[in-house]
């Protein structure tokens, strides 16, 4: 953690106290953790604060954390082109919820598994921050929307609403943005199923496209690999193990 870091640190948790849950510095940015009951009032600071004037929402997504960490290969590499072969195996994108959480879980809430995540730029401090939230409910997830603070929020908080399924409170006009109007479902959940549930065609009998089961044979092209981006890892640090 670079100095210029470490003091932005120490001013975040100085300024919002009790109301962040983590700050810390990696890969050359601060993150910071705040409940969703506190996730607004931060950000309002945030944008506000003439020490903080972080004017700009650069970006907002949710985030689906169901089975972090785990999957069909127990690996910390992949290639860049991915694996060539198919396999069957307990992909948690073809068993549904039992084969994210697991039996034990699913009866309870962990209050983890979504998250929306805020990426703030400062034009006039030129410094950039990211904001964690996670949602309470797993089966019905809600944050606050920041509409009112950021404009350029309205599409951010309808395309994690429609690929996520998080629903922005107050926000003016929650519809989805990207699948149709009559979609089912959320695309970018864990136990949505990587094949889809449908498929379309032109029926020449009816004279219309129609919708019907998926026909795909469900398989695994490439592994999930959670691993530290070697871009932006330390030349220092690389330069010393091999000279060790």
């Amino acid at each position: 953690m670079s100095d210029a870091q470490n003091e932005f640190v120490e001013q975040l948790a100085e300024l919002f106290g009790d109301r962040l849950a983590d700050c810390s510095a990696s890969l050359g940015m601060v993150t910071v953790e705040v409940a969703p009951k506190d996730v607004y009032g931060v950000l309002k600071e945030l944008r506000d604060h003439p020490d903080m004037r972080f004017e700009q929402l650069s970006d907002l997504c949710a985030v689906d954390y169901a089975a972090y960490g785990q999957g069909e290969w127990i690996t910390e590499q992949a290639t860049g082109s991915g694996f060539s072969r198919g396999v069957r195996g307990n992909s948690f994108a073809r068993l549904g919820l039992t084969g994210v959480y697991g039996v034990d879980e699913i009866s309870g809430n962990t209050a983890r598994r979504f998250a929306v995540v805020y990426h703030l730029l400062s034009v006039s401090g030129n410094r950039r921050l990211r904001v964690r939230t996670y949602c309470e409910d797993d089966n019905f997830p809600v944050v606050d929307s920041v509409v009112s603070l950021w404009a350029g929020a309205n599409w951010f908080e309808r395309e994690a609403f429609d690929l996520y399924g998080v629903i922005f409170d107050g926000h003016p006009d929650l519809r989805r943005l990207l699948t149709d109007y009559g979609f089912v479902g959320h695309p970018f959940r864990k136990d949505f199923p990587l094949i889809g549930n449908v498929e379309v065609r032109y029926n020449e009998e009816k004279g219309r496209v129609v919708y019907e089961p998926v026909s795909i044979e469900p398989r695994v092209l490439v592994p999930r690999v959670v691993r530290e981006d070697s871009r932006y890892a330390d030349p220092a640090a690389r330069e010393n193990a091999g000279n060790g």
